[in-house]
């Protein structure tokens, strides 16, 4: 009997702890056949005409060798950091999983919480910045967010 093929969303903002949720999800959590989400959820402020036509929805899904060409990567105002797409490319290939990118606009909390729901995630991993108990009060914690609000499960990776 063949084993269910899972989604699996890693949220991304390429910091140290994202890179970090990515490579733990590549050695731990992903099996042969998955299929990888890297979601980003960019500030509304950021610049991208292109932007209005996907802000309720994001943006299409972007298979990963399209995705690491410059020229996607400028049109969606992301710089992405090569270590870690070379990560998940090393899993597409190792694993044979399938990586796509979707990016969102808008508050990270609710987007990466909405995409839970709108890609149809069975697990979602991202990192923690680890922000001390006044900055998490003044700032809010992400992951604290997604953890108590996403519909699926969530492992937080602490960066280093």
């Amino acid at each position: 009997m063949e084993a269910t093929k899972r989604t699996v969303a890693i949220g991304m903002d390429y910091s140290p702890s994202s890179k970090a949720a990515a490579r733990w999800a590549a050695d731990n959590l992903l099996k042969t056949g998955d299929r990888v989400i890297l979601v980003h959820a960019l500030n509304k402020g950021a610049d991208a005409s292109h932007k209005e036509l996907w802000k309720n929805t994001g943006s299409p899904l972007i298979p990963l060798p399209e995705f690491m060409e410059m020229n996607v990567q400028a049109r969606y105002g992301i710089s992405p950091d090569k270590e870690a797409l070379e990560i998940l490319q090393a899993a597409a290939k190792s694993k044979k999983v399938e990586v796509l990118a979707k990016i969102y606009w808008g508050d990270a909390r609710e987007k990466l919480c909405e995409a839970v729901d709108d890609l149809k995630v069975d697990s979602f991993v991202l990192g923690c910045r680890g922000l001390g108990p006044l900055k998490r009060a003044l700032l809010g914690s992400v992951s604290n967010y997604v953890v108590n609000n996403a519909t699926c499960p969530v492992t937080v990776v602490h960066g280093a």
